[in-house]
């Protein structure tokens, strides 16, 4: 008994399936006939470009994915690395772009709870959660919307889950406008003895289903990720699924007590694509088949048919392979956790998918013709850089009003580098994200050592097993720990795609250095425009280059991740509106020693300031800055280019004198330049700092460029005087002349003043108390969307 069908589906049918009449054909050749509606239906969720990565594929095979510490990379759930002392961490990044688009709250909150799926899918108890979001303007209500839904989605299912939500970064830019990014990162220690892999095998062991029920939720939502949005998006509010946390917090229990037992043979989470890539998946990794039976999956809704049984992704479910004569056991698990638990399958020995329902054959196809033999578009890159990236590459400085120590005249009125300052500190994209992370939990289950807005990066604490602080109490140690960041400059990566993403790698290992963190591992989450376009498709071949060279200079190996493209949508004039390529970067880094980390903010008056990389008067250039698109209202020149041997021995220096006990705060120059990474470590430690600069006399310098350019591998260090002795030798050992030091911490006595910027010849630049930074700072998110301001205590 197999599937039949002899009837062509039409052009539309085929369309609306996402697939192209090319791949119509070659199914029905590989086949051999024509696919029902139900096989028709998960040839088009496998084959979209979410689940099968058709475009990207050939480009993501240059990333470096091997190392002493990778134990699984990309191919499974999540990657896995060791770190030691009997530890593995499993972490993994994904998007649910679309999703939350048409609706955020359960758009956001749905992408949370997949990501912990599959890193307790390999065995590993979730232990944080961070996340990387962008929307449009925020002065826009339809933004100020999309912004609150999705916050809330995240913070309603990670708090009720159990599972914090410790760093993070939001950027605001009008070209997210309609098409809003949420990219969410889950890490997890190992709690089985052996990793939990998803290749079925064992011919005759049974097909266990478990979790929640099955509903109508979530349709075709690996397709629907894989087109433009547009106004009739909105009506595929269907493939939007609904999240349970409370469900899925058992659903991690049951598993991690289930794969303790050794009874599960494999396990995959139903995703994307539901059913059908999970069955798929599972026979095509362990060269085996699957028949199903639909009549046995708990449903929650009647009447409902193949179709919708196989492409829906109604959440917090799973499908495991068992032991042959051990699925009791796990079915009285999962059941003693209020959970459904059935066998509704088995691992076959021909090479097939075969679905069952009502005792006939659903649907039939090859394993490998739905996972792993998929269409593969090998796409002509552009031979030279687009119009928009060389027009933008002349730009100049010259092309800037001239300044002076007063400040920068801008459409005929003087501004001051104070009001430049504060304007920049009140800009969304740089002020302090508190509005976002306060509803978060950050401190469930008493581990996370630095609260979100702290420091560069998140730091977790890590249990060692077997070890106690002493014999009476018996209290366990914890000595070493991980962290983690997310970031990734857009802008950078729109105006040089290459270049923008090396500095995304930089800047990510760069954060972790700054908490004292030796970088481990990547994963990343590819959010770009279509690829069947020129440009689209230079812009995700080109940071694809750079993304895997600066893996490798850093030795960063990634170990997977995801690929969410078609992220455009159309203005009024019906002219598509891709959003910047944003190929966000989530980095692991192990700290072997908690006593040994550091914030962002200064820690004692008279503390001296130190610049590591290179020194303020370094030629270096304002272009893709956010001084230049926030103040000039231009997205123009090349973002800073990364000297890889400078990077390595800055951020070498940093890890080694917060070790050594020397440097007492650490934080990134990023956005903004020095000016704003000033005053973010004074608002971090509530104290003020004065600065002085030197002023080339020979070569006419631009303050705004001293005060605001980007790029160096710049990081500010603040250390003791009584250790000045110690650091400074080593700085002229290891970074040569790259390094200056330019002040000190808490405005020699003089309360009143936050920040206080002169020039060796004792003019001031800057001169702005706490308050002035506090009030712009803190408060930026909050009032524009005009709720009561947030304390400013943090």
């Amino acid at each position: 008994m197999t599937a039949t069908s002899s009837t062509p589906f039409s052009p539309q049918e085929i369309a609306a399936e996402g697939l192209k009449p090319e791949e119509y054909a070659e199914i029905v050749r590989r086949l051999g006939r024509h696919p029902n509606k139900a096989e028709l239906g998960m040839f088009g969720v496998m084959w979209s470009e979410h689940c099968c990565y058709k475009n990207s594929r050939p480009l993501l095979k240059q990333f470096p994915t091997t190392g002493p510490r990778i134990l699984v990379g990309p191919g499974e759930n999540a990657g896995v690395v060791d770190l030691g002392e009997g530890l593995q961490l499993a972490f993994k990044i994904e998007s649910h772009n679309h999703p939350s688009a048409v609706e955020p709250f359960q758009g956001a909150a749905t992408g949370v709870g997949g990501i912990l799926r599959d890193i307790f899918t390999m065995g590993a108890r979730p232990i944080a959660l961070l996340n990387s979001l962008r929307f449009g303007s925020l002065d826009d209500p339809k933004t100020q919307r999309l912004f609150s839904g999705v916050v809330s989605g995240i913070s309603h299912y990670g708090n009720c889950v159990g599972v914090p939500t410790v760093g993070g970064e939001v950027y605001f830019d009008p070209v997210y406008s309609g098409n809003p990014l949420v990219n969410v990162m889950a890490l997890g220690l190992m709690e089985t003895p052996e990793i939990v892999k998803s290749g079925a095998s064992g011919l005759g062991n049974p097909v266990l289903y478990v979790g929640s029920t099955t509903g109508r939720d979530g349709m075709g939502g690996a397709s629907f990720a894989s087109t433009e949005l547009s106004d009739e998006s909105l009506d595929n509010r269907p493939a939007v699924q609904v999240g349970d946390p409370f469900l899925e917090k058992s659903l991690i229990e049951a598993c991690l007590e289930a794969f303790k037992t050794g009874a599960v043979v494999a396990a995959q989470d139903m995703g994307a694509a539901g059913i059908t890539c999970s069955t798929s998946e599972m026979a095509a990794k362990g060269g085996v088949g699957i028949e199903l039976d639909l009549d046995q999956i708990p449903v929650r809704e009647t009447g409902m048919v193949p179709y919708e049984y196989l492409l829906s992704e109604s959440q917090e479910r799973m499908l495991l392979v068992a032991h042959k004569g051990r699925e009791q056991e796990l079915i009285d698990i999962f059941q003693r956790w209020g959970l459904h638990a059935v066998v509704a399958g088995t691992v076959i020995a021909e090479p097939i998918v075969r679905i069952f329902f009502q005792g006939q054959v659903a649907a039939e196809i090859p394993a490998e013709a739905l996972a792993e033999n998929t269409p593969l578009y090998n796409r002509h890159l552009l031979t030279k850089p687009p119009e928009y990236a060389i027009e933008a590459g002349k730009w100049s400085p010259d092309s800037l009003p001239g300044c002076t120590t007063a400040g920068i005249e801008i459409q005929g009125k003087l501004q001051s580098w104070n009001n430049i300052l504060l304007t920049l500190l009140n800009t969304p994209t740089i002020a302090s994200k508190s509005w976002v992370y306060r509803q978060y939990d950050h401190q469930v289950q008493n581990n996370t050592v630095i609260f979100p807005g702290g420091a560069d990066a998140a730091v977790v604490r890590l249990r060692l097993p077997g070890k106690v602080e002493n014999e009476k109490s018996k209290v366990e140690s914890w000595t070493s720990g991980i962290a983690a960041t997310v970031d990734c400059n857009s802008r950078y990566v729109y105006l040089d795609p290459y270049e923008g993403a090396k500095a995304v790698v930089a800047e990510a290992a760069r954060n972790l250095s700054c908490v004292g963190a030796e970088p481990l591992a990547v994963t990343d989450n590819l959010n770009f425009g279509s690829p069947e376009k020129p440009v689209g498709y230079w812009q995700l071949a080109e940071a694809c280059r750079g993304l895997a060279e600066g893996c490798r200079e850093l030795a960063t190996p990634v170990t997977g991740g995801n690929v969410s493209l078609y992220n455009e949508t159309y203005d009024a004039q019906g002219l598509p509106q891709p959003i910047y390529p944003t190929p966000v970067v989530g980095m692991v880094g192990l700290i072997p020693d908690l006593t040994k980390i550091c914030g962002q903010g200064w820690q004692g008056v008279g503390d001296l300031i130190y610049l590591l990389g290179l020194p303020l008067t370094s030629p270096m250039s304002l272009g893709a800055s956010e001084y230049l698109a926030t103040i000039h209202n231009t997205v123009a020149g090349k973002p800073p280019r990364i000297d890889f041997d400078l990077e390595r021995r800055v951020q070498q220096v940093c890890r080694a004198g917060i070790r050594a006990g020397w440097i007492r705060s650490a934080h990134d120059c990023a956005e903004g330049g020095v000016a704003i990474a000033l005053a973010e470590s004074c608002l971090a430690g509530n104290l003020g700092a004065e600065i002085k600069v030197e002023i080339p006399q020979i070569q006419c310098q631009r303050l705004d460029e001293v005060l605001f350019c980007e790029g160096g591998a710049r990081i500010l260090v603040s250390v003791t005087s009584e250790q000045q002795k110690n650091w400074e030798p080593y700085l002229h050992k290891h970074l040569e002349e790259n390094w200056q030091m330019l002040g000190k911490v808490g405005n020699l006595g003089n309360s009143e003043v936050g920040l206080e910027v002169l020039t060796t010849d004792n003019q001031t630049l800057i001169k702005v108390t706490m308050e002035q930074m506090k009030a712009c700072y803190f408060h930026a998110i909050a009032n524009r969307l005009a709720q009561k301001p947030s304390n400013t205590a943090d």
